[in-house]
């Protein structure tokens, strides 16, 4: 099989807290958004890799993966977004003429860098055969806590949740071209933005597969997440874990 990667790249990461977009963040002698690409510029079977970045984006050019082996996928860039999934439909668009209607793509975050490559297999082993799609997840492990704020923004529990059957989504998640396409189109033409591809799905009455995945597959959002990603790195490649 093969497959199409759209990377959506176009926030600014305002919650990191730094003077540059989160996925510019040095990380192990690489950015994270390079490691977050690495297990698709190395796998034959991504055709393409398109990512979505910012208008006034300044410092992509100077990264050095824009040259990638000659046996890896091709990558390009296109303009994103102000909203994630309106990025993920642009660098989709980008895809138009090239990727057929059935071909499936996988949708990553530029700011999770620390992607397995067993749960990468996992998910497209599990996907392929599957009508619909589906995206790595992880089953919600901590007490949850529905919350309530008063009138002077003082933040209290309101009730707990019961966590069975509660999953966080994770990425790559995967579908067809055309149905992605069309499920975007149609939540925007709403005026709604899916917080993630399988929620545009959702909406149309899909239900796509839940794939379990690791848990140290983290988002980061947060200082203190860029240094657990660095440690998380460390082990693996101490370990040889892939």
């Amino acid at each position: 099989m093969r497959y199409w990667l759209v990377m959506p790249a176009a926030g600014a990461g305002t919650r990191f807290g730094a003077a540059t977009p989160k996925q510019y963040a040095p990380l192990a002698g690489r950015t994270l958004i390079e490691w977050a690409l690495a297990p698709f510029l190395g796998d034959p079977r991504c055709a393409e890799v398109v990512v979505a970045l910012a208008a006034d984006d300044g410092i992509w050019a100077q990264l050095s993966l824009q040259n990638p082996a000659p046996a890896g996928p091709r990558l390009r860039t296109v303009k994103g977004g102000a909203q994630r999934s309106l990025s993920v439909r642009a660098a989709l668009q980008g895809l138009a003429g090239r990727a057929a209607d059935k071909d499936w793509v996988l949708v990553h975050d530029a700011a999770r860098p620390c992607l397995a490559r067993t749960d990468l297999e996992r998910l497209i082993d599990a996907v392929t055969s599957h009508a619909i799609g589906g995206l790595l997840a992880v089953r919600a492990a901590d007490t949850l806590k529905r919350a309530t704020e008063d009138k002077a923004g003082v933040t209290r529990v309101a009730q707990t949740v019961d966590r069975a059957g509660l999953w966080r989504a994770l990425t790559p998640q995967m579908f067809r071209y055309a149905p992605l396409c069309a499920a975007l189109d149609a939540a925007h033409a709403a005026g709604r933005f899916p917080t993630d591809e399988a929620q545009a799905l959702e909406w149309q009455g899909a239900q796509p597969l839940l794939v379990e995945g690791r848990a140290s597959n983290l988002k980061v959002t947060t200082a203190d997440e860029l240094l657990l990603a660095a440690a998380l790195l460390g082990a693996a490649a101490g370990e040889g874990v892939a």
